[in-house]
């Protein structure tokens, strides 16, 4: 199968072609339901989405592998390291052993993607390393730029737009926040293990929460009342994102819909999973089941194929 799609890419190059699949392979494992909506992309289109997705994830294994042994300053030094061989490989052209770094500065070269959009997403990286807290939506919003939103801004090129790129690029943005926003509110007992919390610290206070109760629910695997309405206000704020973005699949390739449209409606039914669950996260984990994955999945893969089918 990633023989065909980089024979479809025109990806040649024994080397590339290697370090595409390795970036594939980290897609698969790691972005289950990312991965899944991909596989309704035309098969030229998906290398470089999972190129893309292994060099996001090579930045955020550096941050998130919590190794005791490594200081916040060592953690640091590999994040400019990361950013120090992308800019030589983007600039010089000099091959990279590292199969995320060789196939996107690939990607990007191929499809005009903007490098300052690279380097917002390491700086967001390099707050990781010291912001723990973030004290109003201002501040959560410019890490979310440049660790979410230029994402989204990345895949525009890929997926490619019915207008210009500009005008679809601010749903593009928004959908890759709102992806970013449900992480935040599944994960919130995960991230409290390595000492982040990614809502806005004030919109909590509003609830009387802070981090020392939200740390008493890890501790007791339950959610307080007051924790349980914050965290509704958060969810509702994040469906409206959502709402928002959905505006702009109509903005996409007719060929590009179906895959948006499954990875938006799969990643919001985490909402609704918290919900039904009571917004339980801290002792269970919401998931959409794979039953539902492969339904919306299946009706997917039909809409795309309709769409090659008829030429766009």
């Amino acid at each position: 199968m990633i023989s065909s799609e980089l024979d479809a890419a025109g990806v040649r190059d024994p080397a590339l072609r290697e370090a595409y699949r390795q970036c594939r392979i980290l897609n698969a494992q790691h972005g289950k339901t990312f991965f899944l909506a991909t596989r309704l992309l035309a098969p030229a289109q998906r290398p470089a989405v999972h190129a893309l997705y292994g060099f996001a994830r090579r930045a955020d294994d550096i941050l998130d592998d919590f190794d005791d042994r490594q200081t916040t300053a060592q953690r640091a030094d590999r994040l400019e390291q990361l950013g120090a061989q992308l800019f030589t490989a983007r600039v010089d052209g000099a091959p990279s052993d590292d199969p995320a770094l060789a196939a996107v500065v690939h990607t990007a070269r191929k499809y005009d993607i903007g490098w300052d959009l690279f380097d917002d997403f390491l700086e967001s990286m390099r707050m990781d390393l010291t912001e723990t807290d973030y004290p109003n939506r201002a501040a959560l919003e410019k890490y979310m730029y440049g660790s979410a939103e230029v994402i989204g801004l990345q895949m525009l090129p890929v997926l490619g737009t019915a207008g210009p790129r500009e005008e679809a690029a601010p749903y593009a943005a928004a959908l890759g926040k709102a992806f970013q926003l449900t992480n935040f509110l599944r994960d919130v007992d995960e991230d409290l293990q390595r000492g982040r919390v990614y809502l806005p610290a004030d919109e909590l206070a509003a609830h009387d929460v802070d981090r020392d109760l939200l740390s008493w629910c890890h501790e007791n695997r339950r959610t307080d009342p007051r924790v349980r309405r914050a965290l509704a206000e958060q969810l509702g704020a994040t469906r409206r994102v959502y709402d928002y973005a959905a505006r702009g699949i109509a903005k996409l390739h007719p060929r590009s819909r179906p895959c948006v449209a499954a990875a938006l409606t799969l990643y919001s039914e985490i909402l609704d999973c918290i919900e039904d669950m009571d917004f339980a996260i801290f002792s269970h984990r919401a998931t959409v089941g794979t039953g539902r994955r492969l339904q919306v999945a299946a009706g997917g893969l039909l809409k795309a194929w309709r769409a090659r089918m008829s030429g766009n």
